[in-house]
């Protein structure tokens, strides 16, 4: 009993629900071992005492909370427990001390608080003091300015014949370009574009990062860097043969003759940089580059000397001599010194990416996108990476994020991705989370958050433990939203929560108060509840005036099955080809097509087949004019959807098995198509057609000042296009 109760003082579940009225016990190893990545001893009976004597000794003495989080602009302190006397005052950002007693003398005027990250410090009148940090935030996070539609894509598999064998940002702002002008599109949504983990291999999943806070270069498009047209010589010579080797490796993919090998291309990147950083930059771009480094700081600083140190040691960190482990020892500061060109031409090489990704966002603006990018943040950080390294007091050792069994994964889930401790975020204001954001706002109209529950809590998998031997660890939610609405306020951008799964309770209905969009995929959209409010046994299609308006509508995401495979059943015929089937293949399949039965039915019923049955491209269309005649805010299109691929870009549950994260977007026939074929699809344009006729007529014009180009300009002409515009 008392191990329950200092589970629960630190924010960790003694139990859960498994399914409605079924609640399960988290064994008492769970308890100890979460406990202790808190760094809270629990092993034994006495030890559970001392920590629970320790832990009320502290808050009887504790004057502020560890993080003091106000929604607007407050103009009096909130009710705190304070002694009598107590004098407050509130150290701004920009280092002002203002008093704040607006709360003691309702006759005296208060200026309210700025918005921003602040310290609040309080002080009796026997003289005991403290300090917490203040976050003050909007009470909502921007909307998007209209309802509109766009694209959702892997980056790395848009090829055009410009790319070294994956998808670059040349070819994310040349697609922004287009998907504007041409298609009529508010937004371009893209996978996590974070650094990764070197190889070789490189993992290839976007979802488990070496840093979240800085993008990888591998995603550079090496002859839009100024420097590239001054190579002389030997080094022109060399960057000639490199241009070679990527065409090869560009045609292997669109030839159907090679997967989309990371490694290879970052190979030829990495030497035609290397040249290129050999090119006496112009003053202008020394004295960018020199404000950079500046505004980047010690996260900077400490990314660029990870990867250094990676070239040097490998890419797990924890198998480094010693001196190395810690970002902060004598040791670690000798060798960024030893290794101070690398460090430097990491630095360089994330100023080069930084400006790329500005780049393509304001190609897409000047296209008339109202939103432009919505880049996309994953839920962690593999273990062994840059930001596991540089920030290890925000990491619980030993822990794993995951979730616990459902009725997808019956033994539960282990994602490998050590989660933050609520406990350091909230002692050092939230600092790593606001700069994250900050970073990733830079250059976004939006940010989609996976697993946007995690604001809320994670599930926790002791290291060595079997998934389901978790425990669910609570933050402090209105901390984390608060944030939130505090950077996406400052950037002027939306953000979409991928709430798909199990949500607990009373989540889904906080995010929408602070203004959070949510997610809501096609196939899951169901009527669940009866007319008497009883459960549904065997729910029908939701309406569609019956989804929610905040939200991002899609048919499909990255890790289920495109549109055409849902259809046609190819999805369970891939499963079962890789042995992922739990029933025999005849039972899978006689359910799917009764479902997809039952949604085509749907669709005829409302008038959005006019093809008639047995038309896959129809169908594809019937599926986006029903995601159109709902009221959702956005309307996202998965781009391989738009000409017929039938490949999923993930296939969860498998790691050898199927070439998740490398595949090129294909047509109906599995053919690679670049980037130019592609927006040349009859199919693609026929898509475009319907999406762009159904939108034009409800978009409301942008709010304000971020209009941002094109906000007032007539309406776009429907019909035939003049052609694709790259």
């Amino acid at each position: 009993m008392d191990r329950a109760r200092l589970a629960e003082l630190h924010g960790v579940a003694t139990s859960y629900e498994a399914a409605p009225g079924s609640v399960v016990r988290v064994p008492e190893d769970t308890l100890v071992a979460v406990l202790a990545a808190l760094g809270v001893d629990a092993s034994t009976p006495r030890a559970v005492r001392d920590a629970l004597e320790a832990r009320e000794q502290a808050e009887r003495g504790r004057l502020l909370p560890p993080a003091v989080v106000l929604r607007g602009r407050a103009g009096a302190p909130p009710p705190l427990p304070l002694p009598e006397g107590t004098t407050l005052s509130v150290e701004t950002e920009d280092g002002t001390t203002l008093p704040w007693d607006g709360g003691r003398d309702a006759e005296r005027s208060v200026d309210p608080l700025p918005y921003g990250g602040h310290v609040l410090r309080a002080r009796t009148p026997d003289g005991r003091s403290a300090s917490a940090p203040l976050i003050v935030a909007p009470e909502r996070l921007p909307a998007p300015p209209g309802r509109g539609h766009g694209f959702l894509v892997q980056l790395y598999s848009l090829l055009s014949t410009r790319s070294w064998g994956m998808g670059d940002l040349g070819d994310l702002a040349d697609l922004a370009a287009w998907a504007g002008h041409s298609a009529g599109s508010d937004f371009l949504q893209v996978n996590p574009l974070h650094a990764a983990v070197p190889g070789p291999p490189t993992d290839p999943s976007p979802y488990r990062p070496s840093s979240r806070r800085f993008p990888d270069p591998v995603h550079l498009r090496v002859e839009e860097i100024p420097e590239f047209a001054y190579l002389t010589g030997a080094a022109r010579e060399e960057a000639g043969t490199l241009l070679d080797r990527a065409a090869a490796l560009r045609e292997a993919v669109l030839r159907h003759d090679a997967l989309i090998d990371r490694d290879a291309v970052w190979e030829l990147k990495r030497r035609a940089l290397e040249l290129l950083r050999a090119v006496p930059a112009s003053p202008g771009r020394r004295a960018a580059y020199a404000a950079f480094l500046a505004e980047g700081g010690q996260a900077l600083d400490d990314h660029s000397t990870w990867c250094a140190l990676a070239e040097a040691h490998g890419p797990d960190w924890r198998s480094w001599p010693a001196g190395l482990r810690d970002p902060r020892s004598a040791r670690t500061a000798r060798a960024r010194g030893e290794l101070l060109d690398r460090v430097d031409f990491h630095c360089w090489l994330a100023w080069l990416t930084d400006r790329q990704l500005a780049a393509a966002q304001r190609a897409a603006r000047d296209a008339g996108m109202r939103v432009g990018l919505v880049h996309d943040l994953a839920v962690g950080v593999h273990p062994s990476g840059a930001d596991a390294w540089a920030q290890q007091d925000a990491f619980a050792a030993g822990m794993s994020i995951g979730a616990p069994p459902d009725a997808f994964s019956p033994h539960g889930q282990d994602w490998g991705l050590p989660p933050w401790r609520p406990d350091a975020l909230a002692a050092t204001g939230y600092a790593p989370y606001r700069d994250l954001l900050r970073g990733l706002l830079r250059h976004a109209g939006a940010l989609r958050i996976d697993h946007v529950m995690g604001l809320f809590r994670l599930w926790w998998v002791p290291q060595g433990y079997e998934p389901r031997r978790g425990a669910y660890v609570r933050y402090d939610a209105e901390a984390m939203l608060g944030v939130l609405a505090l950077e996406a306020h400052r950037a002027g951008a939306a953000v979409i929560g991928e709430d798909l799964g199990t949500v607990e309770p009373g989540v889904r209905e906080a995010l929408a108060e602070r203004g959070v969009l949510g997610t809501s995929v096609l196939w899951f959209e169901r009527d669940y509840e009866n007319a008497d409010g009883t459960a549904a046994e065997d729910p029908d299609p939701l309406p569609p005036e019956r989804w929610r308006e905040a939200c991002l509508a899609t048919a499909t995401t990255h890790d289920l099955p495109s549109t055409a495979a849902r259809l046609t059943g190819d999805h369970v015929a891939l499963r079962h080809r890789l042995g992922l089937l739990t029933r025999p293949l005849a039972v899978e399949q006689r359910e799917d097509a009764a479902d997809v039965a039952r949604w085509l039915a749907v669709l005829g019923r409302l008038g959005l087949l006019p093809e008639g049955p047995g038309d896959e491209e129809g169908a594809v269309l019937a599926v986006h004019r029903f995601l159109l005649r709902t009221p959702a805010r956005l309307v996202g299109v998965w781009l391989p959807d738009a000409v017929g691929d039938r490949r999923p870009q993930n296939l969860p549950g498998t790691w050898d098995q199927y070439p998740n994260w490398r595949l090129p977007v294909a047509d109906a026939s599995g053919r690679p198509l670049s980037l130019e074929e592609l927006v040349a699809s009859p199919r693609l344009q026929a898509l475009v057609d319907e999406v762009r006729a159904l939108t034009d007529g409800t978009r409301a014009p942008a709010d304000g000042a971020r209009g941002g180009p094109g906000a007032d300009r007539p309406p776009r002409a429907r019909g035939p296009h003049a052609g694709p515009i790259i």
